[in-house]
């Protein structure tokens, strides 16, 4: 499936889903609509840090949807390049930080097996 039938797809699902829940989907809207407004960060950095998040979270969808929306905001390529860069570097770093901790104390705790 082409990617942007893939959004598509989800905006025609939350359409859907409107029909049945409008009162859920409007606050949602609200609520995301506030969020990506303007304040002390521009839309643009708002919506490369959602493809930070989306591509950490491994959703194709909102990757595909945010890459859009912060090239449609004024984004470059290369923003967008270094946005995937600095959420490789935080998923890569969650991972180690995660294992010279927990994977440290689990084997700290072992009884058997120590070398």
């Amino acid at each position: 499936m082409q990617m942007e039938s893939k959004t598509d797809s989800y905006k025609i699902g939350v359409g859907h889903m409107k029909e049945h829940m409008p009162g859920m989907v409007e606050a949602y809207h609200g609520f995301t609509g506030s969020c990506f407004a303007p304040g002390a960060l521009e839309e643009k950095q708002k919506q490369l840090i959602a493809l930070g998040i989306a591509l950490y979270a491994n959703n194709e969808v909102c990757t595909m949807y945010h890459v859009e929306e912060a090239l449609s905001k004024g984004a470059s390529k290369q923003e967008v390049l270094e946005a995937m860069a600095v959420a490789a570097a935080v998923g890569s770093g969650h991972i180690l930080s995660q294992g010279v901790t927990r994977v440290q104390q689990a084997l700290g705790s072992l009884t058997y097996g120590k070398q």
